[in-house]
């Protein structure tokens, strides 16, 4: 049997492995669905959260997969087994919930154990999850809670609205959370030490390799530690500019409209 190149493909999603529409093309399918007949780890690791990208990847054949969501903080196998977490302390994530900001130009959402909640109703974000059918609530965080919360993001209408936001978070929460942005118009907060790369680095102790057998792909802030600890980190050429000039060293591919990803893993493997 041939020599694999690496033993996993590790993908963000947003503006890497998902098309324009936000959806898995049909190529990149067959893609992932020939990598996983060959025996290639699937792992899918975003800042999206876990009902909503086990959903996207059910629509193909790929029957085992690792799904890292929000942003590190839980990984899941396909089947719904949780293979670890790692949640805000409640008081945390309750203040961070509640800080001061122009609602006129940003909104507030968490991901809490199985939900979706933010401050205000936006139905233009429906269009990132009209594959899974996964939708908030409505929710006043002042009477809301902070159990079981995988991260706190705050989304804004341009990138100048979370600057002042940002100082706030890491003045007051600096050193017991993990901060990163996601877009360049999310801005995200998790548990002290959460990334994409510290869950993926614990889910591959169970295998018989390591990081340095994975090949990752990204496109925003949010994947810089996965990118540059992984045997090969690709960058999209759609990605957030910050990301490309904090990782000069990494290649730059081409774009998740045109299902780069799934054109490079053909070349890489040898798919044709």
């Amino acid at each position: 049997m041939q020599k694999l190149p690496y033993r996993a493909i590790v993908s963000d999603m947003d503006g890497t492995l998902l098309n324009g529409e936000h959806v898995v093309g049909d190529f990149t399918a067959q893609t992932l669905e020939r990598l996983y007949d060959s025996k290639v780890d699937i792992v899918l690791a975003t800042g999206r959260n876990y009902f909503d990208v086990s959903s996207i990847l059910k629509k193909t054949k790929v029957k085992e997969a690792v799904l890292i969501t929000s942003n590190g903080a839980q990984a899941h196998n396909l089947q719904g087994e949780l293979l670890l977490n790692n949640s805000l302390p409640e008081e945390i994530a309750y203040q961070v919930m509640n800080l001061p900001f122009d609602d006129t130009r940003v909104c507030v959402n968490s991901y809490q154990a199985d939900g979706w909640f933010i401050n205000k109703d936006i139905p233009e974000l429906y269009k990132y999850h009209k594959d899974s059918g996964f939708v908030y609530d409505v929710v006043d965080f002042k009477q809301h809670h902070g159990r079981d919360t995988e991260k706190v993001f705050f989304i804004a209408r341009t990138p100048a609205d979370l600057v002042e936001l940002e100082h706030q978070l890491r003045d007051r929460f600096g050193a017991q959370t993990s901060i990163t942005y996601s877009t360049p118009t999310c801005l995200e907060v998790m548990n002290k030490n959460v990334s994409k790369a510290t869950a993926l680095a614990q889910v591959v102790q169970a295998r018989d390799y390591g990081l340095q057998d994975c090949i990752a792909f990204g496109d925003g802030m949010n994947d810089v530690e996965m990118l540059s600890e992984v045997g090969k980190g690709c960058i999209m050429g759609n990605a957030d500019p910050r990301l490309i000039k904090n990782c000069p060293q990494l290649e730059t591919i081409g774009r998740n409209t045109d299902e780069a990803v799934a054109t490079y893993l053909r070349t890489v493997f040898g798919i044709y």
